[in-house]
């Protein structure tokens, strides 16, 4: 049931059967509908999501009352909104799914007993999230430094079949301009 979140962890820990037995109970599997929010604006973000299949996106609402996508997940990535999860405050994000997506969650409170029975696991959190920081970085590098059209070549380069999964508008978003703008950029071709 857990095999791809396993696998993933031992591509950068080794975790044994014995230890995917001690953490199987702290792990909470299921679906969410396409369109379904698993976070809105003002809740408080009860768990980090691990997409076993499917998509994932974290956005907000900008002052002018459109959707501004700042990270999607998909198969073998995580996503959470980190400040409202770490220190359970209100969120000023959605995690919605751009698909029908299977998750797996760790649920906050659950956290610590997880570090404390299985402290390798803290390894593994860390390099995930050095690894989204990095990619964040690189993310705003390229909204300042590349034309809008660089960009979706960019990422259409490194991501050339997430680019066909995710509705047009997400990926305007994210990429930072409008629907209409990406139409036109994908009629060049």
């Amino acid at each position: 049931m857990y095999s791809a979140l396993y696998n993933h962890i031992n591509r950068f820990i080794d975790l044994s059967t014995g230890e995917q037995e001690i953490l199987a109970p702290m792990l909470k599997s299921f679906s969410v509908k396409k369109k379904a929010f698993l976070l809105t604006e003002g809740q408080t973000c009860r768990a980090n999501y691990f997409v076993a299949k499917g998509c994932l996106r974290l956005y907000f609402i900008d002052i002018k009352g459109a959707e501004q996508t700042t990270q999607f997940a998909i198969e073998n990535w995580w996503i959470t909104d980190l400040t409202s999860f770490l220190f359970q405050t209100p969120s000023e994000f959605y995690i919605q799914a751009a698909e029908a997506t299977e998750v797996i969650a760790i649920e906050h409170h659950l956290y610590d007993e997880m570090f404390h029975k299985l402290p390798k696991l803290e390894r593994y959190f860390r390099l995930i999230l050095q690894k989204n920081h990095q990619a964040s970085q690189r993310r705003i590098k390229f909204l300042y430094s590349q034309t809008a059209e660089e960009r979706f070549r960019h990422f259409n380069s490194l991501f050339p079949e997430f680019v066909q999964r995710v509705p047009q508008y997400m990926l305007a978003s994210y990429l930072g301009f409008t629907p209409e703008f990406l139409s036109k950029i994908r009629a060049k071709k």
